[in-house]
């Protein structure tokens, strides 16, 4: 069976993945460490990594590893404290080469973004010409690389990119996707995590080509609305626009505790938290008073670093943070761990928005979760 993908707009779109980002710039600016397992991580047993090096990577080393596990995979690893405020400077220097080509630009990251390069501001031959300028631009004015995918969709786009780390770029043309998404694992398409993939595996579906074939009224009576999503990825096709503005679809706050705790002693943080969520939200209504949230989230990662997420959907939000704060302790009661089960992470989030006329905000494909995963 072809792919429809030729049926969605003609687009050209550019996916650009900085390499190793962090630990690349901390390499940069400290040649020492060039040729060194890198860890961009605080140490100690309440940090996880934010980013590894490509030589740090061969030891099997991760972003959101374990400090501590990353150690015992790379006893000799060099770990670097992150540094925030510089990732952000040299982000803004790459976004501004973005913007010689483009105006639709969706960073999803300091360290990756779409281009719609579908017409540019360069009259450059093609989509595959103007991603090789963007990579040479970065690579003389930053000291870094990156890695770009050229396909007729975001999501091509970004498998794309993936596939010639570090430091290249694949095309897919129209003609080229049946061949290129077939064969892929299930597991490389966004959203699908560990646990739809053990679903399909149970259904006999390995390959995004046997989920194909498996066809979308099937797909739909086991997922859902899920279902229909996955059939239509499985034929190639994203009909999603790169959004320059994306709008906002959560205001969170987290902290990670010195030490584990019982759910009954976390209510305190979640005071704490849900003040500092409450004064996001307070500047987000300040830059659009038409959006509003509706939903509050609790989010609690367990000793074991299991991650579970509980929310509410309100017909009216609180008023206020102490409000939040308290909604957010109730849904400590929709826990069903045992009781003696020790926590070391605790959010409070606000999702949900809606626009001024109670139309629910849309989440972007790779916004998107496994249900199966939350």
């Amino acid at each position: 069976m072809p792919s429809p993908v030729s049926a969605a707009p003609l687009r050209k779109i550019v996916h650009v993945d900085m390499d190793a980002f962090y630990a690349s710039v901390e390499q940069r600016d400290a040649p020492e460490l060039k040729g060194q397992p890198v860890v961009v991580a605080w140490r100690g047993a309440r940090s996880v990594v934010c980013a590894a090096s490509y030589e740090a990577r061969r030891f099997g080393v991760r972003s959101a590893m374990p400090a501590v596990r990353a150690e015992r995979l790379c006893p000799h690893a060099v770990f670097v404290p992150p540094d925030f405020p510089r990732y952000k400077a040299v982000s803004r220097q790459i976004r501004a080469i973005f913007a010689r080509h483009t105006d639709l630009i969706e960073p999803l990251s300091l360290d990756e973004a779409y281009l719609d390069v579908t017409e540019t501001k360069t009259g450059m031959p093609s989509a595959t010409a103007t991603a090789e300028a963007i990579r040479a631009a970065i690579r003389e004015e930053t000291g870094l690389t990156a890695s770009a995918g050229i396909a007729p969709n975001k999501f091509l786009a970004k498998i794309a990119s993936d596939w010639r780390k570090p430091d290249g770029q694949l095309v897919l043309r129209p003609r080229d996707v049946d061949a290129f998404l077939q064969p892929l694992p299930v597991g490389r398409l966004p959203g699908v995590g560990q646990v739809t993939e053990r679903r399909l595996a149970r259904l006999g579906i390995a390959t995004v080509g046997d989920l194909r074939g498996l066809g979308q009224a099937e797909l739909e009576r086991t997922f859902g609305r899920w279902g229909a999503r996955l059939h239509r990825l499985s034929m190639g096709v994203d009909d999603n626009p790169v959004q320059p503005e994306r709008p906002t679809m959560q205001v969170s706050s987290e902290d990670t505790f010195p030490e584990d705790l019982p759910l009954s002693s976390l209510a305190p943080h979640i005071q704490r938290l849900a003040e500092k969520t409450w004064a996001g939200y307070q500047r987000e209504r300040a830059r659009d008073p038409q959006r509003l949230a509706r939903t509050v989230v609790l989010k609690l990662k367990t000793a074991d670093f299991r991650i579970l997420t509980r929310s509410l959907t309100l017909p009216a939000l609180p008023a206020d943070a102490q409000g939040l704060a308290e909604v957010a302790c109730e849904l400590r009661q929709r826990v069903d761990l045992p009781r003696e089960t020790l926590y070391r992470l605790v959010g409070v989030g606000l999702s949900g928005f809606v626009d001024g006329e109670g139309e629910t905000a849309q989440i972007d494909l790779f916004e998107a979760r496994d249900p199966g995963d939350a």
